[in-house]
């Protein structure tokens, strides 16, 4: 029997096929001219091959939508302050930070930073983080929220999250 099919009487490789598969000993002559390959170099084999590398990276890159930075008007620029002012009294040394564990939701303006993108250093997202407010620096003009540094001009809202 070949697989399923009954043999064909005059098979030319009927022999080979009733020897069954070769058994290799190691090092024996066949060994020797064909060693066996390390498993790194063979996994490397069946790895997914990407001719265009990066290419479906940048493809999606594009598809993210960007936005201009808005104006905030200065009334909202003056509550931004005010709420400034309360967590740097909240959260004056690391000791007051840690007991107060003031929790904040803070919305701010991300520019866009893919170099091949036509927004590049125009326009940007707004995006939201929730955290610990750890330090409200004036010198640098940012404050420390949770592992985020985020700077006082790209914040457009605060809100204390209960």
């Amino acid at each position: 029997m070949v697989g399923y099919m009954p043999m064909p009487a005059d098979f030319r490789h009927k022999e080979l096929f009733m020897a069954g598969p070769p058994v290799h000993q190691k090092f024996d002559e066949f060994w020797c001219r064909h060693p066996s390959m390390d498993l790194n170099r063979r996994a490397k084999i069946f790895a997914p091959f990407d001719a265009l590398k990066g290419f479906s990276e940048a493809v999606g890159s594009k598809e993210i939508h960007y936005v201009k930075r808005h104006e905030i008007s200065p009334e909202a620029s003056e509550k931004i302050e005010r709420q400034l002012r309360a967590l740097s009294r909240l959260t004056a040394n690391g000791k007051l930070a840690r007991n107060n564990s003031v929790i904040v939701t803070i919305e701010y303006f991300v520019p866009c930073s893919d170099p091949n993108n036509a927004a590049y250093s125009v326009m940007g997202q707004y995006e939201q983080y929730t955290g610990i407010v750890w330090e409200i620096d004036y010198l640098s003009r940012s404050l420390i929220i949770g592992t985020c540094r985020i700077s006082f001009d790209d914040i457009l809202s605060i809100k204390k999250v209960e």
